[in-house]
């Protein structure tokens, strides 16, 4: 690839990596936040190799002559003397301007239903002491914590009692009911996995829309063990801002 396309693909893939993740909240749909200053560093990083490159090829070349005036017959345009071209850029390189530019210009769109829709949802890790739940009603939860609760807590602490959870709406077509549900990221876009509440009893908002929803366990099965469904009768459904750091199981916004 001739330097001044090296240049500008550094370049922008520096101002790219910079835009999404310092100027910007975009890297966020595609990383962990706590990933947020390597990717600036490499950002950074990429500017100034830019930089480099553009002010080294400013630079007069020597040595690409003998002493007496005579060529090597190794220039930058032939290899070994056997007359092979590298000055035309290869084309499968265009490609690498793609990434860098929607960077700047198209971030591909955050994951939501669309993928919660098509995975099982993440498995809950075993969980044997429950601290007791707060006398505050309702009781503010994460999913996997009122997942947990309803399928693994003896004592049936959540049984009757009011909680708040807040989530994304995913559809679930054909069936009674729609899905609360949240993305995680455990490092990244790659590795995400979903934790879903089935909601019952409200009327399913547009696909993607950001709701708190508030209500009590849906009985089915036994409570406070895996055949115990992880759903809820809802009592009011609202709907709120998509929070800034939205793959993470967070509590209940207010």
């Amino acid at each position: 690839m001739k330097r001044p396309l090296q240049v500008t693909l550094l370049v922008l893939s520096g101002l790219g990596l910079l835009h999404a993740s310092l100027f910007t909240d975009l890297s966020l749909r595609f990383v962990k936040e706590g990933m947020r200053p390597m990717l600036v560093a490499s950002g950074v990083l990429l500017l100034v190799l830019g930089v480099a490159e553009a002010w080294s090829s400013q630079k007069p070349v020597s040595g690409d002559d003998d002493a007496d005036g005579h060529g090597h017959g190794h220039g930058h345009d032939q290899d070994d003397g056997h007359g092979h071209d590298h000055s035309t850029v290869p084309r499968i390189a265009w490609l690498l301007f793609l990434p860098a530019l929607s960077l700047l210009f198209y971030a591909p769109p955050a994951l939501g239903a669309y993928t919660a829709a098509r995975e099982a949802p993440k498995a809950v890790a075993e969980q044997r002491y429950f601290d007791p739940l707060p006398a505050t009603s309702p009781i503010p939860l994460t999913l996997t914590q009122f997942t947990s609760r309803v399928q693994q807590d003896h004592k049936r602490d959540i049984g009757g009692r009011s909680v708040r959870m807040t989530g994304f709406v995913t559809p679930d077509k054909g069936a009674d009911g729609w899905y609360l549900t949240r993305i995680i990221f455990t490092c990244c876009a790659a590795d995400a996995q979903s934790v879903k509440v089935r909601i019952h009893g409200a009327a399913a908002l547009p696909a993607n829309t950001w709701v708190t929803v508030t209500g009590t366990w849906h009985p089915g099965g036994t409570l406070g063990t895996s055949s115990a469904p992880a759903a809820l009768d809802a009592r009011t459904v609202k709907k709120v801002a998509k929070p800034v750091n939205a793959y993470t199981d967070a509590l209940p916004l207010f």
